[in-house]
């Protein structure tokens, strides 16, 4: 397979010392997308570093001359292109063998373009590894937010209740104020669904029974209650738990303590309650189908999760690549060229009603075709763009629910793409890259929403 020779977003930092080479390296890559940094006199920021691709081009004399300090680019963790007059034979003497990327001091554009290639492949398999499913995006304003909220209270011992969509990743959050709180953080961490608990079974799951306590129970049992000890609870789906079996679950809020079924002997309980929903609880308890001393238990402090929507393009599109990178292997995917424009446009303009779940599923559908096939066929991801447009779920009933839904999604749309143009100066190429999609799509989408700019030419040449 054809090597790929696309290099975008790429920061080059050059130590040069007495070598004169930024000048040299510049020119050689002046037909990339590539920042040129000169590295000898400037610290370097890990959080750039972090978030784009960065390789190190280091001339030996920067190490003579005393101008590198070696530990502040290994802690980077860049890959390093070593420049010197020394033998093409690696030499590890001077060079560190964990680095022996090696140019000559003569290089041509050709042999520093083939392994700047080279080693864009290496940065990109390495990002497709660490970029897991379970990676949280939270490349938006609205996730940074939530997620500054979670670092505020996540060592609180209060209850939460975590709002959402379907599909937004409530159980997410809810492991991450866990994983953050410094004494529950080290106990168990228990998701129950309550809308999937049978009918006759809540005490026994919740509660757990004595042995003995009735035909079957031949060992004695812990029930959710018991097994959170220590930890943090998850109930998601509370509003879907009936009237009795809340009462139930708010005596042992208050007492915190659990008597199992066939026993007399309550055992006292310490953990944290998580809990989770796609409903309005408020609503609810205003039409009597939740308890209100429950809700106010539940609710000391409340969180919500924002929809893929709301979470807008750069992160639908992040979330897309990493379901991508782990299906089709970091190996193959170091092989292919980057993710075609068009099809990171057609994700970012596509609406999930299903959210991040749906997302998913288109992006599984998406990766095992480009797995088996080997490369981005164009007619095949189309249909399957289309075939997930095209096969969302709208029953009868919720018709309207669902066009009403959209018809406030389209709102926001139209929101956010106003908000970016005026803080752009509504400058459309400014504005399109800070929403993250193309001019030409943000072009359609103000003419969609019906967008004027009542100053195009005088705006557009500033």
């Amino acid at each position: 397979m054809r090597t790929p020779t696309k290099i975008e977003e790429l920061d080059l930092y050059v130590w040069e010392g007495k070598a004169d080479i930024v000048e040299r390296v510049a020119r050689c890559m002046a037909s990339f997308d590539v920042d040129v940094i000169r590295a000898d006199d400037i610290a370097i920021s890990p959080e750039r570093t972090a978030t784009r691709p960065s390789l190190a081009i280091i001339s030996v004399s920067a190490i003579d001359s005393g101008a590198l300090a070696l530990r502040d680019w290994r802690a980077l963790g860049m890959p390093v292109v070593w420049v010197g007059a020394a033998p093409r034979d690696h030499d590890p003497t001077m060079y560190p063998t964990e680095y022996s990327h090696i140019l000559p001091a003569d290089f041509t554009a050709a042999e520093l373009r083939g392994m700047i290639v080279k080693l864009v492949q290496q940065v990109r398999a390495h990002s497709a590894q660490t970029l897991s499913p379970t990676t949280l995006v939270a490349n938006s304003e609205s996730m940074q937010a939530l997620l500054r909220e979670v670092d505020t209270f996540a060592d609180c011992d209060t209850s939460v209740l975590v709002g959402g969509e379907t599909g937004v990743g409530k159980e997410r959050i809810a492991q991450l104020l866990h994983e953050k709180h410094s004494r529950y953080g080290a106990g168990p961490f228990v998701a129950v669904n309550c809308g999937a608990i049978p009918d006759g079974l809540f005490e026994s799951l919740f509660f757990g029974h004595a042995k003995g306590s009735f035909t079957g129970a031949v060992l004695a049992h812990k029930g959710y209650f018991e097994q959170a000890d220590g930890g943090t609870l998850f109930l998601d789906e509370i509003g879907d738990l009936p009237l009795y079996q809340q009462v139930k679950l708010l005596r042992v809020l208050e007492d915190n303590a659990v008597t199992r079924i066939g026993s007399t002997t309550p055992s006292k309980l310490d953990f944290r309650l998580v809990a989770a929903t796609n409903k309005n609880l408020p609503q609810l308890v205003k039409e009597g189908a939740f308890r209100a001393d429950l809700y106010y238990r539940l609710a000391v402090i409340e969180l919500r999760i924002p929809s893929l929507e709301e979470r807008g393009a750069v992160d639908k599109i992040a979330i897309f690549k990493a379901f991508i990178a782990s299906v089709v292997g970091a190996e193959r995917l170091a092989v292919l060229p980057d993710l075609p424009y068009w099809l990171a446009e057609a994700v970012a303009d596509t609406y999930f009603p299903g959210n991040v779940r749906e997302l998913r599923n288109l992006a599984e559908r998406i990766g095992v075709t480009v797995r088996q096939v080997g490369a981005w066929d164009a007619a095949r991801l189309h249909r399957l763009v289309a075939l997930a447009r095209s096969s969302q779920p709208v029953p009868a009933e919720n018709a309207t629910e669902v066009l009403v839904d959209r018809s406030k999604w389209d709102m926001a749309e139209r929101g956010r793409v106003l908000a970016a143009l005026e803080a752009n100066g509504w400058r459309r190429q400014d504005s399109a890259q800070y929403l993250g999609i193309s001019r030409k799509v943000l072009w359609e989408k103000m003419r969609k929403y019906q967008i004027f700019d009542e100053e195009p030419e005088i705006r557009e040449s500033e």
